[in-house]
């Protein structure tokens, strides 16, 4: 079964909590979104909030004097809209999340970023078990050319499914099909992600074309019936 992942655009740590709280005991795993208003105009927690340096929640979490919310039954992965991600890997690291993705278009110093000791060999792991897995982000305007050099260092690769990144409820970009398709022949074992335009209707479309796991908000979260859209799009 394909996996389905909510993806949560908090405002606030308030609002994470609380969208957290609405998902949790339905999924194993969520997503984070976070945007600096630097790579992308919009803004969401923790730079809404002061920013990484200022907002007490992540300033403890950093420190990991407290974890993120309900992290003994829900997973997290965060989705990194930030712009030179190379400066900033430190700060996310010890969150406790189980997946971060980077947006390749977001990287300003290659050099820095994969010189970082995250992409060295068992950097990540704890007893032999990997504990964070690390996945690119592509836009539907970029080449599954440029993840060339890199699929041997990361765990997954993120497909967008609109272009304007950032926003929920954005236009499909019906380019992703042909994106995920290629990447599928190309890396036959690769784990695909979809995050944008995901909803029931485009799931058989997705798992046609060689997606693994479907990220969703507005079909989740605007729907009345969260448990029911999220059974919904498992099934589709």
């Amino acid at each position: 079964m394909i996996e389905i992942i909510p993806a949560i655009m908090p405002d606030t740590y308030e609002d994470l909590l609380e969208k957290a709280t609405r998902v949790r005991g339905l999924v194993p795993l969520a997503q984070i979104d976070v945007m600096d208003g630097a790579f992308v105009k919009s803004k969401s927690w923790p730079y809404s909030e002061g920013g990484t340096k200022r907002e007490p929640h992540f300033v403890a979490l950093m420190a990991q004097d407290e974890g993120l919310p309900f992290w003994e039954d829900l997973d997290y992965e965060i989705d990194l809209m930030i712009a030179e991600p190379e400066k900033h890997v430190d700060e996310w690291l010890p969150l406790g999340a189980s997946r971060l993705i980077f947006h390749i278009e977001s990287i300003k110093d290659q050099e820095k970023f994969w010189a970082h000791d995250i992409w060295k060999e068992g950097s990540r792991d704890i007893g032999g078990e990997k504990v964070v897995e690390l996945g690119l982000a592509i836009n539907p305007d970029t080449s599954i050319e440029v993840l060339a050099p890199y699929v041997s260092k990361i765990d997954f690769v993120q497909c967008m499914g609109i272009s304007r990144i950032g926003y929920q409820g954005q236009p499909f970009d019906e380019r992703v099909f042909a994106q995920i398709n290629a990447l599928r022949v190309k890396y036959p074992n690769l784990p695909i992600s979809v995050d944008g335009g995901v909803n029931k209707e485009r799931v058989p479309l997705f798992r046609a074309a060689g997606a693994n796991r479907l990220v969703s908000g507005l079909a989740i979260f605007g729907a009345e019936d969260i448990p029911a859209a999220i059974e919904e799009l498992k099934i589709a």
